[in-house]
């Protein structure tokens, strides 16, 4: 049964209870990657002017937020800064 009505947010979260991704703004993102591996770190791992010329959080969420391709590969380095922090917690 499926409905086209908008589902209301306090039932938003209960949609992606999985999702690490989910309620997390890119601004967020850019701040946890930049305090894991620096602008340099960034600027090797995914290769964009923003990571490595005169980089900022302001002017790298104005490109991710033009650039889809480049948005999508910074997530994926957040969910595996995410996975590699789990696994080094397990480990201890």
């Amino acid at each position: 049964m499926s409905t086209d009505r908008p589902i209301p947010a306090a039932h938003a979260s209960e949609e992606q209870p999985r999702n690490p991704l989910h309620g997390v703004t890119l601004e967020a993102i850019v701040t946890a990657l930049e305090a894991q591996y620096g602008w340099d770190g960034l600027a090797q791992r995914i290769p964009v002017r923003c990571f490595a010329s005169e980089p900022s959080v302001s002017s790298s969420l104005k490109f991710l937020r033009r650039t889809p391709w480049a948005r999508e590969k910074v997530e994926g380095l957040y969910l595996f800064m995410l996975r590699e922090q789990r696994r080094s917690q397990t480990r201890r």
